[in-house]
């Protein structure tokens, strides 16, 4: 188990190294069976930080995400975190105010997470695979440039549908409906 922590952590490690030694503008730190965001890559990146546009942390074991990482990358266009433990964002959320892109896919969320809708450069939500019933539709609708709302394989409700539709402006995708069984 030790070994297979030890390797887990310098393969963290190491992608950090490679994003802080070639400035590149991502992090990729998606597969790493991250249970939180490791403080020390906060000190370690303190010099890139603002220049990191992409961060994916994708399929991990991620229960939340901290203020703190919010704060730090505030400069982010693209976070990916597809396949955690998620069901709720930060409020700091609004901090990203460069976000274009959020892939929430795969994760825990109940309801909608109406803190993006104070994020006015989103384009692009995916929440596919999630427990989400609701839609705000009025919170939806006031987001001038989001342009596609996944929420296919989440139990959204038949009123839903038919209430997005005319009132939003983007492509909102959705699973195939079950065909209403014949009595």
């Amino acid at each position: 188990l030790h070994k297979r922590m030890g390797e887990a952590v310098a393969r963290v490690a190491r992608k950090v190294n490679d994003t802080v030694e070639n400035k590149t503008d991502s992090l990729d730190l998606a597969n790493c069976k991250l249970m939180t965001f490791p403080v020390g890559i906060y000190k370690a990146m303190r010099s890139v930080a603002e220049g990191i546009h992409r961060i994916s942390l994708a399929n991990n074991e991620l229960k939340s995400i901290s203020s703190r990482f919010l704060t730090t990358f505030s400069q982010l266009t693209e976070l990916n975190l597809a396949g955690n433990y998620l069901h709720r964002l930060p409020e700091e959320i609004t901090s990203l105010q460069h976000l274009r892109a959020i892939d929430l896919s795969r994760n825990r969320f109940r309801r909608f997470p109406e803190s993006l809708a104070t994020v006015p450069t989103l384009e692009t939500i995916d929440l596919e695979e999630n427990e989400i019933a609701e839609v705000p539709t009025d919170t939806l609708a006031s987001m001038a440039l989001l342009r596609t709302l996944n929420l296919r394989a989440n139990p959204v409700s038949p009123e839903v549908r038919l209430l997005v539709r005319p009132l939003v402006p983007f492509e909102l995708l959705l699973s195939p409906e079950e065909p209403i069984p014949k009595a």
